[in-house]
């Protein structure tokens, strides 16, 4: 895990898309609970970039897809030990690409991250393991 995730502020920005009422999520170790876990789509904001540029970046690296930003649905806090991050979770639409996982830029590639991608349903967000928590109780409702 890089060295830039702890003991700082990181801004994140990250990626709901719905299609045929399942979301996208893909699977990386979390530096927060150190397991692997399913996360939307998206990353880290980079000093100058917007929001919205940020998440159209991480969305491309991480899926290979294409997308707009559309509205923002929640904004997600996590502090636990050395990682704070302040996440800001938007809707996005596909504009193109062809689904499959990619990569992070900033691991080399013995160090990846990121393991799987998939769509699920609301009631398989209930089985898998999930962060951030609005997404098994609330995500269905902001939409």
């Amino acid at each position: 895990m890089p060295d830039s995730y702890s003991n700082r502020l990181r801004v994140r920005s990250c990626g709901i898309l719905i299609e045929d009422e399942k979301v996208l999520l893909v699977e990386l170790f979390s530096p927060v609970t150190n397991k692997w876990t399913w996360i939307p789509p998206g990353g880290g904001v980079d000093f100058g970039e917007s929001l919205e540029d940020a998440l159209i970046r991480e969305f491309k690296e991480e899926t290979n897809l294409r997308v707009s930003v559309d509205k923002r649905l929640h904004i997600n806090e996590v502090i636990k030990g050395s990682i704070h991050a302040i996440e800001f979770y938007h809707l996005v639409e596909r504009k193109g690409g062809k689904l499959k996982l990619g990569s992070d830029p900033e691991m080399t590639a013995d160090e990846q991250i990121l393991r799987d991608i998939g769509f699920f349903t609301e009631e398989e967000l209930q089985k898998i393991e999930l962060a951030p928590a609005f997404l098994k109780s609330k995500l269905w409702s902001l939409i």
